[in-house]
């Protein structure tokens, strides 16, 4: 059996909790690895040796962590296909969605590349006579990343990159569900030539999780999850005294107008609801018909769902894979009966679908005349399901998503300019799409929610992702004018 251990210092070190979990293949039901589980005391050793690093690194110049930051980057691309790989067999997403999700990772390690520009300071000279005034941003220390088994190469690569370019050390926290791909991108950061102890993984549970936010040298944590999770990181990290930004779950709605390119609407639908599963914080989950739109877009995303090629993640035929879990599956089939219970009218059905072996399977599903008072609207799936709304009026569309408890991202199809500027105004969500489904913003944008999606006060990655990793300082500053100076510094006078 395949052991996957902890790496500090540079070393991979066996666990001594005597706590592990296994690691298993979705497409086959299989286990194929298993995972040390931290304790408090193996948290407490990797942040030791996280602010030993940080006490060197944070005197490195710039132009050494760039140069570093583009090794990384180079070495990511270069193993490209074996991190895909790895990722497909513990999470089960297609080799199309893995490659996707390195490549929006990546964006974030060249955003780091230019750090130099984006870490400068700033300067008023004479802010009073003969004063200057300036600011400078410094690391906070020793940060931790708390991330989610959906993306496990992306979210890593959302902090790791901001926060070693600002000048701090970093303790990553993966989900124990699929550990392998973090792990490799953590020894490819170490093989781009970063010191020893200036990223260690940890991996673990709850225990290590509270280790973490407990910490007193921990200043910083990064984390994506779940809402109810997210509040507990939020709020006792917070209690603590360190910064926390939250990325929580989510309930993403995407608007139809009845002039809405219905074919582009569809495979929009289709590609952001059942992508990955639908295991994703900015999938689809709502489709909001608005008027005519109903019947042809619900027949147009029906069309598209029975024809979508689910089985291994390895197959490149394949589009969609596996769930993380037998439980998982089994969960987010309960909510097609309880849509089917509660009156919606089930127009495909995912688990008519049959397949061989023992993986975690579930087909796609569509349920139209769902209701906002519905389990299968009011909750986060986070599987293949997509639930249809219908509404009257592009009023009506606006005031569902204001009076849904998240707001993390949005789409509105339309090709009226007027309802899109409106759209972007007045939505409640901290992501918007105007003819794309998922709006991911790009590296050197940021990323964050609304309301119960987010908790903090500074987004991921970008520009307020350096800014979550550091702190300003201000200097005011006055000099004796060596001409009026009662002293002689030795400078020639007007005398």
């Amino acid at each position: 059996m395949k052991k996957i251990h902890h790496l500090v210092d540079g070393m991979s070190v066996e666990g001594t909790s005597g706590r592990t979990k296994p690691v298993f293949n979705p497409a086959t039901g299989e286990i194929t690895a298993e995972v040390d589980l931290a304790s408090p005391s193996e948290v407490d050793a990797a942040v030791q040796v996280a602010e030993r690093a940080f006490r060197e690194w944070r005197h490195t110049s710039i132009a050494a962590r760039t140069k570093h930051m583009f090794n990384f980057r180079a070495l990511c691309l270069e193993h490209k296909d074996e991190i895909a790989r790895r990722l497909t067999a513990e999470h089960g997403k297609v080799l199309s969605d893995s490659a996707g999700e390195l490549a929006r990772g990546i964006e974030n390690i060249e955003y780091a590349c230019g750090a130099s520009e984006a870490l400068k300071g700033s300067l008023s000279t004479n802010a009073s006579t003969g004063i200057d005034v300036s600011t400078i941003r410094q690391p906070l220390g020793v940060v931790a990343g708390i991330t989610p088994f959906n993306f496990p190469a992306m979210i890593p690569l959302w902090t790791i990159p901001n926060a070693i370019a600002a000048g701090n050390a970093f303790i990553l926290k993966p989900s124990e569900r699929d550990p392998s791909t973090p792990m490799l991108i953590a020894e490819l950061f170490h093989e781009a030539g970063f010191p020893d102890g200036l990223l260690n993984v940890v991996n673990g549970d709850k225990e290590a999780v509270d280790a973490l936010l407990d910490h007193e040298l921990v200043r910083a944590i990064s984390f994506v999850g779940s809402t109810p999770i997210a509040k507990y990181i939020y709020s006792r990290g917070t209690e603590n005294g360190k910064r926390v930004q939250a990325l929580a779950g989510a309930k993403n709605h995407m608007v139809v107008l009845p002039d809405a390119d219905i074919d582009m609407a569809a495979d929009a639908a289709v590609s952001a609801g059942f992508g990955s599963a639908g295991e994703r914080c900015m999938a689809i989950s709502v489709i909001v018909a608005v008027g005519d739109s109903a019947d042809p877009i619900v027949e147009a995303i029906s069309a598209r769902t029975n024809k979508l090629v689910i089985g291994d993640g390895t197959d490149p035929t394949s589009e969609m894979g596996p769930l993380i879990t037998e439980e998982h599956r089994d969960r987010v089939a309960g909510y097609v009966q309880a849509g089917a219970d509660a009156g919606a009218t089930v127009i495909v059905d995912g688990r008519d679908h049959t397949f061989e072996g023992d993986g975690f399977f579930l087909g796609a599903s569509l349920i139209d005349n769902v209701t906002t008072d519905m389990s299968v609207y009011t909750d986060e799936i986070f599987g293949p399901v997509l639930a249809v709304v219908r509404v009257d009026t592009f009023d009506e569309a606006l005031e569902m998503i204001e009076k849904n408890a998240w707001g993390n991202g949005t789409a509105l199809f339309t090709r009226d300019g007027g309802a899109a500027r409106r759209f972007h105004e007045e939505v409640e969500a901290g992501m918007v799409g105007i003819n794309v489904p998922v709006p991911v913003p790009v590296g050197y944008h940021s990323f964050g929610g609304w309301n119960d999606s987010f908790f903090g006060d500074t987004t991921m990655y970008g520009p307020e992702g350096l800014r979550f990793y550091t702190r300003p300082k201000v200097t005011t500053t006055r000099w004796p004018d060596p001409s009026t100076s009662s002293v002689n510094l030795g400078f020639p006078t007007n005398e």
